[in-house]
């Protein structure tokens, strides 16, 4: 079965290392598979993480999650960012809607070591709402790069004290999986916790407003 990763494509683009390790792809899903995760995409309808656990996945996005988590992809990384991703177990989130308050300048937390964010909007034109690399903690308008959160682009870095990033403000559908590296378990057990609380209080406050 052909796989959905294009990992010549990953394999061969150049790590930026300012202002922190990352890079970015437009091709990261082979064109011919595209179609299958814009089509099956799970069904969010509200703001957060989900973690995908909690979802219903077609085939096409069980496939997928085993490619995130095979030796191919992680001898890729561990190159590129100079890290052993071995004993490094992966967690996958979903998010389907961005809302107002989304895209705050942040960085990631130390329990995770490497992010990668694969966008999945069909027809994505939206002037806001494109992930920024920036330079700092205090300006969304001083930024390396603006990566648009179209279909089948990838963004990978490594989660430093400086990995600053955020979006200008957008409010609608904007699907992407957030995918981690974290240091062990436990810290796996710890977010997708978190994460599942947060989802069942909307899906509480979700079902009282219908």
């Amino acid at each position: 079965m052909t796989s959905f990763l294009n990992l010549d494509a990953i394999n061969s683009t150049q790590v930026n290392d300012i202002p922190y390790p990352y890079f970015a792809i437009k091709n990261a899903v082979v064109g011919s598979r595209l179609e299958e995760l814009l089509n099956s995409f799970p069904d969010i309808v509200q703001g957060g993480s989900f973690p995908l656990e909690s979802l219903e996945l077609s085939p096409a996005y069980q496939q997928l999650v085993n490619e995130f988590s095979d030796r191919e992809l992680k001898n890729i990384l561990e190159k590129k960012f100079a890290l052993d991703l071995s004993e490094r177990p992966v967690m996958i989130t979903a998010r389907g809607h961005s809302r107002a308050k989304d895209g705050r300048i942040h960085t990631d937390s130390k329990s995770k070591i490497i992010t990668l964010l694969l966008y999945l909007n069909t027809d994505w034109n939206a002037p806001t709402g494109n992930l920024r690399i920036l330079n700092n903690g205090k300006d969304l308008g001083d930024y390396a790069e603006e990566v648009p959160a179209a279909a089948g682009t990838l963004i990978v870095f490594k989660v430093t004290d400086n990995c600053w990033h955020g979006y200008k403000r957008f409010e609608g559908q904007r699907r992407s999986l957030q995918i981690n590296y974290v240091v062990d378990d436990s810290a796996a057990q710890r977010h997708n916790k978190l994460h599942r609380v947060s989802a069942k209080v909307k899906s509480w406050f979700r079902k009282a407003e219908n």
